[in-house]
């Protein structure tokens, strides 16, 4: 009797398993890096704006079709750098308020709009139907949009809008892929938060020139004063919640990973993230971990737990201490005295004052028409602080339906089945997206950075539910066919 050899599919067919040295790939992203460097001393900040968008998405198309992998961590890299890219250049070359430098994030993560394009079909049938649902939700609020309102306006929220579902289509789309994806996403978030944690408390110990710079140019008094000691940290990023929502999410990462840099990255990463003042995603974080704890096998739980420990005991000494401790207590007393702070209190008042408007509007203003006109005619801005209120305000009941239960239906799938008890990462990334979930009552997270947060983990713990259930099936038909001797064959954990 011939013997067949079973084994298991860890590759996929998507291309994306490294099957030569990404040399090329690895040029191509130094070039970009040298081309800037060189704009930037070489007196040509002003055209870099505008070069840097058009160079960037080149690079990430290239990748795309050569080095997908390396593509996936050059995206989250645009998305975490850009705004510090932005600082720099109007520092040196002067302010310039329309931020269009900030365009290379949203054209590089839209390049993954091929993978809709290439696999649309296929994606309704591997149950990829919500991701497209969504989709078609936020293309019907750009019509609608581009009818009441200015296209450069439509276009431009359509980019916070759209580039997250797209990219999440992308990252579900290559579920075969899921165990090279989640290598590269484990490895992106570590140094993220490394990074840009020790960046987040020097920019709150020095207030570089670059950062007050740009803070007096927006006049955002929320984010503190141009001073040492007096910013509420947002690193690298564009804001204090972003940036907080980015900590939260890499923190959590890091429980499923084995990385020597672990420690030092969670001992920065959780000070700058407590620095960040984001009440909400500090109780989000909480959310995470308990959803984490409350879905993992007995001894895996034992171990997180453990690592926990060892986190606190790392960073709550830094807390106690000067320079950090008045702030961050003054933050946390808030908690207990909800009633008088201010925050939460014109939070709560604009939900009341415009929960009917939102909900009112059968087809939704469209893109764009977080807008009304007023009784002279005027364009005036609708500030709705939730991701509820401006989904049915963008969309209407007829589109806000379905991109919201589109996250809804994803969201319940990922945690039905026990595939993640014994695949930590992807424990960690449907946690990451319930913890952002239950924030959307207080911001418009599914935009943007945050978007690009919520979607891409909860489309990564899609792919690795399907990945998970596609080796256990493969696992099956090996038991029957060695009779059910399989000799410890067994899928890859995280």
């Amino acid at each position: 009797m011939t013997t067949k050899q079973i084994y298991f599919d860890y590759s996929g067919g998507s291309g994306a398993t490294p099957t030569k040295p990404a040399t090329l790939g690895w040029a191509a992203i130094i070039g970009l890096i040298l081309f800037t460097l060189a704009f930037y001393f070489g007196g040509a900040g002003v055209l870099l704006r505008i070069a840097f968008p058009v160079v960037s998405t080149l690079v990430g198309l290239f990748l795309y079709f050569r080095y997908p992998l390396l593509y996936l961590g050059f995206a989250w890299w645009m998305w975490f750098l850009i705004a510090i890219l932005r600082r720099f250049i109007d520092y040196r070359y002067g302010w310039e308020p329309q931020g269009i430098i900030l365009t290379a994030s949203y054209l590089v993560s839209l390049i993954s709009i091929i993978s809709f394009i290439r696999y649309l079909p296929q994606s309704i049938r591997s149950g990829g139907l919500p991701f497209v649902v969504a989709i078609l939700s936020v293309i019907y609020g750009f019509f609608i949009g581009l009818i009441n309102f200015p296209p450069i306006v439509v276009a431009r929220t359509m980019l916070d809008w759209f580039s997250p579902v797209v990219f999440a289509f992308h990252l579900f789309i290559n579920w075969r892929d899921y165990p090279h994806y989640r290598r590269v996403i484990k490895s992106v978030f570590v140094w993220t938060v490394l990074i840009t944690g020790a960046y987040g408390i020097f920019q709150y110990l020095v207030a570089p020139e670059w950062d007050k710079f740009w803070l007096v140019s927006t006049n955002m008094t929320s984010f503190g004063n141009p001073r040492p000691l007096e910013i509420r940290v947002w690193s690298t990023m564009h804001s204090p919640g972003p940036f907080a929502l980015v900590m939260m999410a890499g923190l959590l990462l890091l429980f499923s990973s084995q990385s020597p840099m672990v420690l030092p990255a969670s001992i920065v990463g959780y000070l700058s993230f407590l620095l960040s003042l984001a009440r909400a995603a500090w109780g989000g974080w909480a959310i995470g971990l308990l959803s984490m704890l409350s879905n993992l096998k007995p001894k895996i739980q034992m171990r997180l737990v453990i690592t926990v420990l060892v986190m606190v005991l790392c960073v709550v000494p830094l807390t106690t201490i000067e320079p950090f401790s008045k702030i961050i207590t003054e933050r946390f007393d808030s908690f207990s005295n909800l009633e008088n702070d201010q925050s939460f209190l014109d939070r709560s008042n604009n939900y009341d004052r415009n929960l009917a408007i939102a909900l009112s509007s059968v087809f939704g203003n469209g893109i764009g028409g977080t807008w009304i006109i007023d009784k002279d005619g005027r364009l005036l801005p609708i500030v709705l602080d939730s991701g509820i209120l401006d989904s049915f305000f963008t969309l209407g009941w007829f589109g806000g339906i379905f991109y919201l239960g589109a996250a809804v239906i994803l969201l319940y799938s990922v945690f039905q089945g026990s595939e993640g008890q014994s695949d930590s990462f992807a424990n960690a990334c449907r946690s990451i997206s319930l913890a952002i979930f239950f924030q959307l009552i207080f911001s418009s997270l599914m935009l943007g950075l945050a978007g690009m947060i919520f979607w891409g983990f909860l489309a990564m713990a899609m792919a690795g539910k399907k990945y998970n259930q596609h080796q256990n099936a493969l696992m099956q038909q090996s038991f029957y066919y060695y009779g059910g001797n399989l000799n410890n064959l067994s899928p890859p954990q995280s």
